[in-house]
């Protein structure tokens, strides 16, 4: 779920050059280094000025023009949390242990019967926001996170968050999730919960920089053989304080 970063041009360093920028030394007649900056080339530098949360515009997706429209999820990993078990007739004892695989990992949505997509049926009350470009009069979505309420216990659900891997890095993960929580604080929600794998290492560190905590897990979600395949349901949430009642 928000996975490095393509389509930035850069200039490798060549004679007195650094990444397109021209390193001026300035030197003291003692030989002496007195300070060094960095100045432009100008009309040399053709590398893109990369682009923060600042540059973009997260929008509702309505369902009418979005519903169906695919999230093309896909990350490869080289770390997972191996589940560690031990059970007695008074106790049960659980450890998520981060490991590494013997060889990186890639998940893709070709592998799953239902791939990722705004609006799915199952997700009667959804509601969507995003980053859209716009070119030639196509509209290409290019970052979103969907909602959904669960009414009987009051909480928030994120069904779906994905940004494309061209704005890796710039805050818009974050920037998506406060909107999430934004919402759920309208709603008068007690909890904004989600859904990972423990495998998707990455995934886990955003949600838990974001304020989540491990509050479950399902060791059969995808297969039987979730445990073996090291790809287990982590479930997250992230609590307000003063909402404690199921209704509330």
């Amino acid at each position: 779920m928000c996975p490095g970063m393509n389509g930035d041009c850069r200039f490798k360093p060549v004679s007195g050059h650094e990444g397109g920028r021209n390193r001026i030394m300035i030197v003291s007649r003692d030989g002496e280094k007195e300070r060094t900056r960095q100045k432009r080339i100008s009309g040399k530098n053709t590398a893109k000025e990369e682009k923060t949360m600042n540059d973009y515009k997260i929008i509702p997706l309505p369902k009418a023009e979005w519903k169906g429209t695919p999230i093309l999820m896909k990350y490869t990993t080289e770390e997972y949390y191996d589940l560690e078990m031990q059970e007695s007739a008074d106790s049960f004892e659980v450890k998520m242990v981060k490991k590494r695989f013997d060889t990186p990992v890639t998940h893709t949505p070709q592998e799953y019967d239902f791939p990722d997509s705004l609006y799915q049926d199952h997700w009667e009350k959804a509601e969507a926001f995003g980053i859209v470009s716009e070119k030639n009069g196509k509209k290409e979505m290019m970052a979103c996170i969907e909602i959904c309420p669960e009414e009987w216990s009051n909480r928030l659900m994120v069904t779906e968050l994905w940004v494309a891997d061209e704005l890796h890095r710039r805050g818009i993960g974050t920037a998506l999730m406060n909107v999430a929580k934004e919402q759920a604080k309208l709603q008068k929600r007690r909890a904004v919960i989600l859904e990972t794998q423990s495998c998707n290492v990455r995934a886990i560190a955003f949600y838990r920089s974001q304020g989540f905590k491990l509050i479950g897990y399902d060791t059969c979600c995808y297969t039987n053989r979730d445990i073996a395949r090291h790809e287990i349901r982590f479930n997250f949430g992230f609590f307000f304080d003063g909402i404690q009642g199921r209704f509330q």
